[in-house]
């Protein structure tokens, strides 16, 4: 999890393939470790997504660490701050250092399990 102290080297945009993103002012990011609850809890009937990873490096300036909304997704105990970037919704190539394609194969573990060496903090 991500500390005053340490940062992550990637973040992580999860973009669904059959329903549009809702436009908040901002675009909603998760840390490797959060993705999964983020598929199941916001994508469990999204057939397929695309994962943008994103250095966070690239984007510090334009984050803000904040707490998922209990109304929205419920307690989340354990997963900490959210990353929320602020950057007038723009992620082109300038911000997204590689993309992945999952398949919802009856849940999101094939996915999740495949994904390890490219899924990293």
């Amino acid at each position: 999890m991500a500390t005053l102290d340490t940062q992550p080297r990637y973040i992580y945009k999860i973009v669904p393939s059959s329903s549009p993103n809702q436009n908040d002012g901002f675009v909603h990011l998760s840390m490797a470790h959060q993705v999964a609850n983020t598929l199941n809890i916001f994508f469990k009937e999204e057939p397929l997504v695309y994962i943008l990873r994103i250095e966070y490096g690239t984007v510090i300036s334009d984050i803000r660490w904040e707490s998922p909304d209990g109304k929205v997704c419920g307690p989340r105990p354990g997963e900490g701050l959210f990353p929320h970037l602020y950057n007038g919704l723009k992620l082109g190539r300038d911000e997204v250092e590689s993309i992945a394609i999952w398949q919802n194969e009856g849940g999101w573990d094939k996915a999740l399990k495949g994904a390890k060496p490219w899924l990293v903090y």
